[in-house]
């Protein structure tokens, strides 16, 4: 089923989680998942928590299609170790409903489009959590199994919260919510306090190479990069892949690899770079990977060894000379917060990226050099 419109649940590039069929290196949730099931011990809301890109989505919608899957003959009848898996066939009915978006029994909320706008709206709103109450409404009287995904939870406005929990706190019959948080520290306490949290944590060198070859990424040779640049998040694993992220982080490396001193060719380079029309994306990305360049330096210092494995050739070395201590620790987190601070309202008030990138390389030598940025 074609659709054009924006999805603000998907990463560009990959497949929608809906799409996905295996969920990689999160085993310790999905045995969780299932113990509760087998056991008739199945929470009726589960806060799926994790950073963004590790597989939340994917879960929801493998354990939302695995439920609705399930046949009424099935109920009251499960025992212990019953079901092994989330697996379901794809040509199974429900998996193929879902895969069309026409499954009657799920009701998936999202950031909706602005009509007036054209744009996706900033937060869910008390109305898409209103037709959430419509649709339990009318689907009870089957008296089959029923699945919610609000993707992301931490989306939902005041209103839109207060609604849902009203419905959490007296639950339907039958009903299985999965809420989807980035920050589940941003969510009303009363609702985090009704659903079951199942933390997904990131992943592995290995899982990511696995899970980046399923979203159709290439293989690279550097996913031991990858996964180090991207904490482990196949989101941004796939975001630093799709905008060559890599040879960026690469970039600054080489900028900063005899600091205080620092390639100004190079520099000019790279903040001409972030000034090319249409280079939002990359600016982002940009302003992004030098924020966790000066963080890799602030644990360098601290630690007193270089996070491994590297993100770029030559990257152990240049962490080791710039954060040679604790003294030099700090002052790189300083230097982070400061730069990370400056870069974004420089964004929102929209100055020149040129002038941006180059201030902020002038504030890490400054602060490489022991002088206040």
């Amino acid at each position: 089923m074609s659709d054009d419109r924006p999805q603000p649940d998907r990463i560009e590039g990959a497949p929608h989680p809906r799409e996905t069929q295996r969920l990689i290196g999160q085993g310790a949730a999905e045995a969780a998942f299932l113990e509760a099931f087998n056991d008739g011990r199945l929470h009726h809301a589960w806060l799926v928590t994790g950073a963004r890109g590790v597989g939340k989505a994917t879960f929801a919608w493998r354990a939302a299609r695995f439920l609705l899957a399930q046949g009424p003959e099935m109920e009251g009848m499960v025992a212990p170790g019953a079901r092994a898996s989330l697996d379901i066939d794809a040509a199974h009915p429900v998996a193929r409903r879902m895969q069309a978006r026409s499954e009657p029994q799920l009701f998936h909320i999202i950031r909706q489009i602005n009509e007036d706008t054209k744009r996706l709206r900033d937060v869910i709103r008390a109305e898409d959590v209103r037709s959430l109450h419509s649709f339990l409404t009318l689907s009870s009287a089957d008296g089959g199994r029923r699945a919610v995904i609000i993707d992301a939870a931490d989306d939902m406005n005041v209103t839109a919260a207060n609604g849902l929990l009203k419905m959490l706190e007296e639950p339907p019959a039958r009903t299985t919510f999965f809420l989807i948080s980035h920050q589940p520290s941003g969510l009303l306490p009363t609702i985090r306090s009704r659903c079951r949290e199942l933390r997904l944590p990131p992943l592995s060198a290995a899982d990511m190479a696995a899970a980046l070859a399923q979203a159709g990424i290439g293989q690279s040779e550097d996913t031991a990069a990858l996964a180090a640049l991207s904490g482990g998040s196949v989101g941004e694993a796939v975001r630093l892949t799709n905008l060559d992220g890599l040879a960026l982080y690469a970039t600054l490396v080489q900028l900063f690899a005899d600091l205080p001193n620092v390639d100004r060719p190079r520099a000019l380079a790279l903040a001409n770079g972030a000034a090319q029309r249409g280079g939002e994306d990359r600016l982002a990305l940009l302003v992004w990977l030098i924020e966790l360049l000066l963080g890799r330096m602030a644990q360098t210092g601290a630690t007193g060894a270089a996070r491994a494995p590297e993100g770029a050739p030559g990257e152990a070395a240049m962490l080791a000379r710039a954060a040679p201590d604790l003294v030099a620790a700090r002052a790189w987190a300083d230097c982070a917060q400061d730069v990370g601070a400056r870069m974004r309202h420089g964004r929102a008030v929209n100055l020149d990226p040129a002038a941006l990138v180059l201030d902020t390389v002038f504030r890490i030598q400054k602060t490489a050099a022991g002088q206040p940025a």
